[in-house]
């Protein structure tokens, strides 16, 4: 599936089989998660993508020929993050998510929403036995950049999710496995999400734009809307942290100083290190991290991007190959 221009629908076509260069490999594809970061990309909101695209970066593959560190027939996940320089001052300082010269998978490279794709083998990571494919491609982005999320609240105990998807669904899972106390905010008359939040152990579920329950001690900001940024500082009491998950978002309205007062911090996550990935890809099946997956075949990729964007999706959604 192409993407010929922003805002336009993706094409279905044949492509030639792409070619590996060096350091790369070549993957046939078993399936691919559809991130928010996708609409993003095909709406525009990011700039100056690759195009001719094919979108796609939670992609599940196995190796069609031995590179330098997979053998054929090994089973790898390719995410984001898709190539460093490895020689600025954030690579050299174990900070290669901020790299300015970064190359990042469905965006400036080819990616998943294909037959076959190809990855550099130092960005691509083994995927634990226990899932299966569809399952195991939401823990790509959904699962790294939720983690790296949770990871910037620091020891918080408990924490606020606003906009209940498919890294909050993942992100709730770690967070009750470290002992933290998940409350999830989501549009007042969400009901279904609400009780998918309380089914995956949340102790509270309900508005985002209304108080919670109790105190917070971080809040993550997984929906891409600046609105939610002052009542999620309002939410959090002295001391504590909201943290914005996604790549892009909407004007965060203007706010009282006193919002942010008491030392409570505001800030962003960017991308991704493969350090990261590491860590959250064995932290997953001791969790144990269940994904809940819509399935689409490749050809309704379309149709899989309007269902994230209506916000009908529960959990994550996946293209099969």
């Amino acid at each position: 599936m192409v993407l010929d221009a922003p805002r336009r629908p993706l094409r279905e076509t044949e492509l030639p089989a792409p070619e590996p260069g060096p350091g790369e490999v070549l993957l046939e594809v078993a399936a691919c998660g559809v991130c928010r970061t996708d609409l993003h990309v095909v709406d525009g909101e990011l700039p100056e993508p690759k195009v001719p695209l094919v979108p796609g970066h939670q992609i599940v593959a196995r190796v069609v020929a031995d590179g330098e560190r997979f053998g054929t027939g090994d089973r790898v996940g390719v995410p984001w993050l898709g190539w460093t320089c490895g020689v600025c001052r954030f690579c050299r300082s174990g900070r290669e998510n901020l790299c300015d010269r970064a190359r990042f998978t469905g965006y400036q490279r080819d990616g998943g929403y294909a037959g076959l794709a190809v990855a550099d083998e130092r960005f691509c990571f083994p995927i634990p036995s226990g899932y299966p494919d569809l399952q195991a491609a939401p823990l790509l982005c959904a699962g790294l950049i939720g983690y790296r999320t949770l990871k910037l609240a620091g020891e918080a105990e408990r924490v606020g999710i606003y906009g209940f998807g498919a890294a909050a669904h993942i992100v709730c899972q770690v967070a009750r496995h470290q002992g933290r106390r998940v409350f999830a905010f989501t549009r007042a008359d969400d009901e279904a999400t609400q009780r998918f939040a309380l089914e995956l152990g949340a102790a509270w579920a309900g508005d985002a734009l209304g108080p919670p329950p109790e105190e917070l001690d971080a809040a993550l900001i997984f929906a891409p809307v600046g609105e939610l940024v002052p009542p999620a500082l309002r939410a959090v009491g002295k001391g504590g942290t909201v943290v914005c998950g996604g790549i892009h978002m909407s004007d965060i309205p203007q706010l009282p100083y006193d919002l942010l007062w008491g030392e409570r911090t505001l800030r962003s996550v960017a991308n991704l290190t493969r350090a990261d990935g590491v860590e959250f890809l064995e932290l997953a099946p001791r969790v144990p991290v269940r994904t809940e997956v819509e399935s689409f075949p490749l050809a309704r990729a379309n149709e899989a991007l309007e269902s994230l964007r209506a916000g009908s999706i529960r959990g994550a959604a996946v293209l099969v190959a």
